[in-house]
């Protein structure tokens, strides 16, 4: 079962929140990956009841690089931090953590529906629980959070960077000829090419890699079943 390698208190006030973010972006290590060691990939996401009282969060592990599914495994908890843009992690990662901790083939990798070090403080949920985890993590978002860019020409695989204060903090990327781009970043213990890679090997015939694709159906089923009973 997968542990979190490091711990620290959710339910904090905002100042302290940020403080920890600005303390916990120093463990950041991006490095190449080499893909051909990469066995089991997973995606993560999470829902939220109708009056966001409780949290639904999955995760699905897959092997790669085929995508075969092989794991699902979801956890539900209340949520106990108020809504605040750039601090995402301080309300999903307590149940994202919970269902992590019932996962028994560790992933070489993990996509998060979020950003990662594209964020205003270079430090958004992928980044978080990458850290935590341990794993290497990648963020994958349909919009972006901070920095400019232009849109990447309409070919699957076309590529545009995202700049932030100066750095490329991600890239724009076209995972279907025609379609909206995604937007994708490094969390931890990867490098931006790398994590481009992956990500686009793990878009089949839809727009999102279809981990996320999973877990976003998986915590939706998770939220629904509870709502009936």
């Amino acid at each position: 079962m997968m542990k979190p390698v490091l711990t620290h208190k959710f339910n904090v006030d905002i100042k302290s929140a940020m403080a920890l973010q600005s303390e916990l972006k120093s463990r950041i290590e991006e490095k190449v990956l080499d893909l051909r060691r990469v066995r089991l990939i997973a995606g993560a996401d999470a829902s939220y009841s109708k009056g966001e009282e409780r949290m639904f969060a999955a995760v699905a592990v897959f092997s790669f690089p085929d995508l075969e599914l092989l794991e699902e495994r979801t956890c539900s908890l209340r949520i106990n931090f108020p809504y605040v843009p750039g601090l995402l992690a301080f309300r999903e990662a307590p149940a994202l953590i919970s269902a992590f901790e019932k996962v028994r083939r560790k992933p070489d990798v993990v996509l998060f529906d979020g950003h990662g070090i594209s964020h205003p403080r270079g430090f958004g949920i992928a980044s978080h629980m990458g850290v935590l985890l341990g794993v290497p993590s990648i963020g994958v978002a349909k919009s972006v959070l901070v920095g400019e860019w232009r849109m990447p020409a309409e070919a699957k695989g076309s590529v545009t960077p995202i700049k932030y204060d100066g750095k490329i903090v991600g890239i724009a990327l076209r995972t279907r000829s025609g379609k909206k781009p995604i937007f994708v970043s490094v969390g931890n213990l990867i490098n931006l090419e790398s994590a481009v890679k992956i990500v686009l090997a793990c878009c089949t015939r839809y727009r999102l890699p279809e981990p996320i694709r999973a877990t976003h159906g998986l915590s939706n089923e998770a939220r629904r079943r509870a709502s009936s009973g």
